[in-house]
């Protein structure tokens, strides 16, 4: 990760963002900024040192899961509320010509390393996969796949240790 670092999004020029995914890419350009001036998510970028370019970013929001929608063995360990609280990682993506590089893993791990230093009560990371290739990236970095209540539904989490 020497090669990049982590800012929180200010007022750094998204216009040339491609992630090759256009919904990723309008988000990042129109909406991160909002929602993070609404305190509705907070938006984190991976920028290039060498260049300074958006090579990546991801967004964390507070949010929650109905108990009954997990695993019984986890379930089991948790408070009998209707729903536990968690942190989701609204979006991720990384720019094409940084994609391969490893550097979603390394935004992901960020983002686990972030929520664990938060001084907030959550249960885990959880995430709304946008594809199947997205819901086998979480997948194969220890996400669970909760029970589905909707067509397309990928929701995933991650407990935090």
């Amino acid at each position: 990760m020497n090669r990049f670092r982590i800012d929180r999004l200010v007022k750094q020029n998204r216009s040339d963002f491609d992630c090759g995914n256009e919904p990723l890419n309008e988000y990042l350009r129109r909406h991160a900024g909002q929602d993070q001036r609404r305190r509705c998510a907070v938006c984190f970028l991976a920028i290039e040192n060498a260049t300074d370019r958006i090579a990546g970013y991801y967004t964390l929001a507070s949010g929650s899961v109905d108990l009954d929608r997990l695993p019984a063995d986890v379930a089991k360990r948790l408070p009998r509320y209707p729903a536990t609280p968690v942190i989701k990682i609204g979006r991720l993506a990384v720019a094409m010509a940084f994609q391969g590089t490893g550097l979603a893993r390394a935004l992901l791990a960020d983002a686990y390393k972030r929520v664990l230093e938060l001084d907030v009560g959550a249960f885990a990371l959880a995430v709304d996969a946008i594809d199947d290739d997205a819901e086998a990236f979480y997948q194969h970095h220890g996400f669970l796949k909760l029970q589905s209540r909707t067509i397309g539904e990928r929701l995933l989490l991650l407990p935090i240790v």
